[in-house]
């Protein structure tokens, strides 16, 4: 599995999804504007945002806002100049590093972002210098409470899963990204008890990082993370979990 997959189960065992963070519900209510705006406020008819929705009621986002948020991405409602970029960067040790940003400032979002990734130990990086290290897929994780090993398999393969991977705390699952939602629903009625669902970018090869690499590598990952504009970060660390475990705490 990708780094910074382990790294964001461990923060939500930690943290229960870090969701005292400030900016968790704005970023949550952006996304689905995001998602309504460029596939319609359907959710059956746009995965994108039937995940976002999703993910913000796991934050305890209102359906009142939910649904404003919608309106404002389908024209309903007055709206903020979003635009949506992509920028590409390279972290201590070379590794990659993908941040998916919303913002109604260009020039600002570059600027912070770039003195983020020089502060610890990164710089940023032309466009396509390592987005083709990843590749984009469903996500899922599954509770290991009542459900062996072989068990977990044999329903994922059942749903249509492309792999399956066990870890310490959980059973992960990955789809095509267009079969996210089917495989999850298939999975649930299943009886299996599903943790995360959501489309992620999965790196398709991995750099290692230990010691003062290791925690400067989950340091920028949370700066990033923490920036305003920023929804998403991906990563294609592999840092042994003591080390992020030690990440985690001197964090808290």
């Amino acid at each position: 599995m990708s780094g910074h997959s382990k790294w964001a189960n461990i923060k939500r065992h930690k943290a229960k999804m870090d969701a005292v963070r400030s900016n968790i519900i704005s970023k949550a209510l952006r996304e689905i504007m995001l998602a309504a705006r460029h596939g319609g406020g359907n959710p059956e008819a746009n995965l994108r945002l039937k995940v976002a929705i999703a993910r913000a009621r796991e934050a305890n986002v209102a359906m009142d806002s939910i649904n404003r948020a919608i309106k404002r991405g389908t024209g309903e409602l007055e709206a903020g100049n979003l635009e949506e970029v992509t920028y590409e960067g390279y972290g201590p040790g070379g590794t990659a590093v993908l941040v998916e940003a919303a913002t109604d400032n260009r020039n600002r979002t570059t600027s912070d972002l770039r003195y983020i990734f020089s502060k610890h130990g990164g710089k940023l990086g032309e466009v396509g210098s390592v987005a083709w290290m990843f590749q984009q897929r469903g996500y899922i994780s599954l509770e290991k409470t009542g459900l062996s090993e072989d068990e977990a398999l044999s329903l994922a393969v059942d749903a249509g899963a492309l792999d399956f991977k066990v870890e310490k705390e959980c059973f992960e699952v990955y789809t095509e990204p267009a079969d996210l939602v089917k495989v999850k629903e298939s999975l649930e009625r299943a009886g299996a008890k599903v943790t995360t669902a959501e489309v992620t970018m999965v790196p398709q090869t991995t750099v290692f990082l230990s010691g003062e690499d290791a925690q400067r590598m989950l340091k920028l990952v949370d700066a990033l993370e923490e920036h305003d504009d920023v929804s998403r970060v991906y990563a294609n660390f592999d840092i042994p979990e003591e080390e992020m475990e030690k990440g985690v705490l001197e964090g808290a």
